[in-house]
């Protein structure tokens, strides 16, 4: 990860620029981008938010939490909007259904009533008579009807 100072310093080096010329220019003490550089000295918020404009980056560039040079201005200005969005996917189209609700109109008869709570509650008791007590209890219930 690049380190605040790091990222001063390379970017001081991109632009072949003196730190004392950079700390004058920015209105900093004389050796105040030195101790920046060296990490004797951490920059002010004003401070960092001073060098990112003169560098032209974000201040996340600047700290190190981005590899994105990115103004945070420019794309919330609408720069982004220079490239073409990606087409949406269509959504998928499907038949609006009526929830059936029973006679008493509550919304528990209408989930009872459902096929997915049909084919899960028959799903469940098949699984509980294939059990060796359900079994057991089908055996019961055929001796008793003969």
């Amino acid at each position: 990860m690049i380190t605040l100072a790091q990222r001063i310093q390379q970017l001081r080096a991109e632009r072949g620029v003196s730190a004392p010329a950079i700390s004058a220019a920015l209105g900093l003490p004389r050796t105040a981008v030195e101790k920046f550089e060296t990490g004797r000295q951490t920059p002010t918020q004003d401070q960092q938010k001073k060098l990112a404009a003169y560098f032209g980056v974000s201040e996340f560039y600047l700290r190190g939490e981005s590899d994105d040079r990115t103004q945070m201005s420019d794309w919330m200005d609408g720069a982004f909007l220079d490239a073409p969005a990606p087409a949406p996917a269509p959504a998928p189209v499907r038949a609006a259904k009526k929830p059936a609700v029973n006679e008493d109109g509550a919304l528990f008869g209408a989930f009872l009533s459902s096929q997915k709570f049909q084919d899960a509650l028959r799903a469940a008791v098949l699984d509980v008579l294939r059990s060796p007590e359900g079994q057991a209890l089908i055996e019961k219930a055929v001796r008793k009807a003969r």
